[in-house]
């Protein structure tokens, strides 16, 4: 049997591990993906749908290079989330996104993690400043991207609905 391959660099901070997503992490993303926390990233999706979402971040970095990385705390060893670079479809470019799952908000977690997947991917991996799509009412994220030192670029429209693009600013926040 041939297996396609590809090699995701692992990236770590202080409290995180970056790394490849793995089959062991996909119960956590099912968790997340099937709840009302999805709301902002085109869910809650069914069971199915959590495993497309799963198994299409592990193809874009077959495809692309680049992707999702799972955000894993290093106390504990639990999936804590998803960081990465994607550019799906018909989207204009690559966005920088984050996804922390229950129990891991309100930590800093989510910048700890941006800010490493965003350094690695405008430094080493050769992006320009990345932009993100938030919901407006996705205050957390908003807040996030600010904190990131993003700041919005232009309204948009994003899988039928609005959107604020924010622009990341090269280097570290």
């Amino acid at each position: 049997m041939t297996r396609l391959s590809v090699d995701i660099p692992v990236l770590e901070t202080e409290r995180l591990i970056l790394r490849e997503p793995r089959m062991s992490d996909f119960e956590a993303h099912a968790a997340f993906a099937t709840s009302e926390r999805a709301r902002f990233v085109g869910g809650p999706f069914d069971r199915w749908g959590a495993w497309r979402s799963f198994s299409s971040a592990v193809g874009h970095w077959v495809l692309f290079g680049y992707g999702f990385w799972v955000v894993e705390d290093k106390a504990t060893g639990t999936t804590a989330g998803r960081v990465g670079v994607i550019k799906p479809e018909g989207w204009s470019e690559p966005e920088l996104g984050w996804h922390i799952y229950e129990g891991f908000e309100g930590r800093g977690l989510a910048h700890e993690a941006a800010l490493k997947a965003r350094d690695h991917a405008q430094g080493p991996m050769g992006f320009s400043p990345l932009i993100s799509h938030i919901d407006p009412e996705n205050t957390r994220s908003r807040a996030l991207a600010e904190r990131l030192g993003a700041s919005i670029e232009r309204e948009g429209e994003l899988m039928g609905h609005s959107v604020l693009i924010y622009r990341h600013v090269k280097g570290a926040a």
